[in-house]
Formats: structure tokens, C-alpha cells, sequence
């Protein structure tokens, strides 16, 4: 198998420094976009006590095709991008950000690269945030159920007409991760626009805020 394009570039560091805070975000962008797309999230959140490790992708893109389209149209760019987001998580962990202190936030293909990374491999996070985004495939289908993701706070967001991501699979990852024992917050949106409201901003800062509270 050829070298992992997606490890060929380090993390973006965001915020405080990984060693200093109680609390990381491995927040994963999406299709189009470059760690500078979540940067500009994390000053717009405004908690600067948080450490924001900031993975890229490849040419900008996690895997080629639509995520509703056949695994095998996305390999082996899939499966890369799957082995970075573990290899920056146990790096993490290898610095003292341990799973359980660590929120995974993803926006678009950075959401659904998530989605599919997180119910197949579930761990206990601090917590999740998946905006506009769902597991990959052509079709719906079940997870493992085994209490993987037992109380682990979800907060999934989308405009309920977005062109790019179905809310019904959007619904189907909800699900999937509830079965799974995650405590999933879900919330839609009238407006069109593939983006991050302000609303949700302050969704996902409230969200951080609790966790560092309960941390400190």
C-alpha cells in the first residue's frame, strides 16, 4: 500500500498549547476547505483555555467521491483518512490527551469521515460534534450495539434541506450512535446554506464549556 497522503502534513495547533489544557478538540474539515476553515470556528467559539489539534487532508479532500457512494469508489483514500484520525488520536493520547479528554468535531466530509470513524471504532470521548455529516454508504445499515459509546454527549447539527448531506442519513447516524450508548443531541435548520450558524457555534460552545467545567 502506497504512503498515507493524509499523514504527510502535521496538525495545525489551534488555542492553548495540547500540555497546558484540560481539554482538546481534533477538529477534522471538510471537502474544499484546510485547517485555516476550523481555525476560524475555534475564534469564533472564543474559549481560548482549549487546545485545537487541526488535522489536513490531502488536496483538500479526505476521499474522492460522494460518501453515499460505494465504499470501494472512495479506497484507498477512505481508508487513509480513517488511519490518520487514529494516528492523531493515539499520538494525542501519547501526549497526555487521553480518549476521555478529547472532543472529535468535524464539519461536512470532516463529519462524515467521523461518523463512520467513530462507530467503528467507539471509544469513551469527552465528547462529539458532528455538523452536517453522516456514516458512509449507498445505503443504511446497522452498527455494532454494545455499549461502545455509552454516555458519551453527541451534538449533531444540519440544515434539514442541505443539498450535500440527506437529513435521512444524517437521522440514521443519530440512531446508530443512540444504539451504541451515546447521548445524541440532534438539531436541524430551516436555511439551506452548508455552513455553521451561529447558532450551532453557540451550541458547540456551550457544549465545551461544560466539559471544562466538569474538568475543573
Amino acid at each position: 500500500m502506497p504512503p498515507n497522503p493524509h499523514l504527510a502534513q502535521e496538525p495545525m495547533l489551534q488555542g492553548a498549547p495540547p500540555e497546558a489544557a484540560n481539554l482538546t478538540v481534533y477538529a477534522v474539515h471538510g471537502r474544499g476547505q484546510s485547517p485555516a476553515f476550523m481555525a476560524e470556528l475555534a475564534d469564533r467559539i472564543g474559549l481560548p483555555d482549549i487546545a485545537y489539534l487541526l488535522p489536513a487532508a490531502h488536496d483538500s479532500s479526505w476521499y474522492p467521491a460522494g460518501f453515499m457512494e460505494p465504499l470501494d469508489q472512495n479506497q484507498p483514500n477512505l481508508d487513509h483518512a480513517l488511519e490518520a484520525v487514529g494516528h492523531h488520536l493515539e499520538r494525542l493520547a501519547g501526549q497526555g490527551a487521553p480518549k476521555e479528554s478529547v472532543v472529535l468535531l468535524g464539519f461536512s466530509q470532516g463529519a462524515c469521515l467521523l461518523s463512520e470513524f467513530l462507530l467503528r471504532n467507539q471509544h469513551q470521548y469527552a465528547a462529539v460534534v458532528l455538523h452536517t455529516g453522516g456514516y458512509l454508504g449507498p445505503v443504511e445499515h446497522g452498527w455494532p450495539e454494545n455499549g461502545g459509546l455509552d454516555g458519551v454527549p453527541v451534538l449533531m447539527a444540519s440544515s434539514a434541506k442541505d443539498t450535500w448531506v440527506p437529513l435521512p442519513r444524517i437521522e440514521a447516524t443519530a440512531t446508530a450512535l443512540a444504539k451504541a450508548g451515546a447521548a445524541v443531541e440532534l438539531h436541524t435548520y430551516d436555511d439551506a446554506e452548508h455552513h455553521i450558524n451561529d447558532d450551532s457555534v453557540a451550541r458547540i460552545r456551550k457544549l465545551l464549556t461544560s466539559l471544562m467545567t466538569k474538568e475543573s
